[in-house]
């Protein structure tokens, strides 16, 4: 299954699910992670959550650097202790050719999480590597960069949002 993973689009309606916790901790979702990571990269993305590649679990991968050797895996993460109030553009593989300006804490946040052998950790991270964690998150609660955008955004991106949801319904 893993092989056959790709990055689906806005409005599948798989982005718009709340994620359920990881319970098997298997060499399936080692592979499931590692496809993730491949497909970020082939998309030059920064972090892709599993909702984005249609699976309803809590997991998602990140590289901030683009440095093979900065590979993250977070699975069931959870953030807390965030501070400080940033407004930065962001981009999301699930909405290609759309960047929105949004507000995030980013001059710290603690995450907490589990890794492929579940085995919890925690890190505690600020600037961009926040961004993408909170961005991430946001996935497995089943929002989207669209859902923060204000008035002029949305309809700035209202043609190119009315593509995408056409081009959807002609897939189906």
């Amino acid at each position: 299954m893993p092989d056959d993973l790709r990055v689906i689009l806005y409005p599948d309606p798989r982005l718009k699910k709340k994620s359920v916790p990881v319970k098997v901790f298997d060499d399936n979702l080692r592979k499931t992670a590692l496809r993730m990571l491949e497909l970020m990269r082939e998309h030059e993305g920064v972090g892709l959550a599993a909702p984005q590649v249609g699976l309803n679990i809590r997991l998602f991968v990140v590289n901030a650097t683009g440095k093979p050797e900065d590979d993250k895996i977070y699975v069931n993460p959870v953030l807390s202790e965030a501070d400080g109030d940033e407004e930065f553009e962001e981009g999301c593989l699930s909405l290609p050719d759309i960047k929105v300006a949004i507000r995030r804490p980013t001059e710290r946040v603690k995450m907490t999480a589990q890794d492929l052998d579940g085995q919890p950790f925690e890190e505690i991270g600020e600037g961009f590597i926040t961004r993408i964690w909170q961005h991430e998150n946001d996935h497995l609660n089943g929002i989207m960069i669209i859902d923060r955008m204000g008035p002029v955004a949305k309809l700035t991106y209202r043609k190119k949002l009315r593509e995408l949801e056409e081009e959807f319904e002609e897939g189906k």
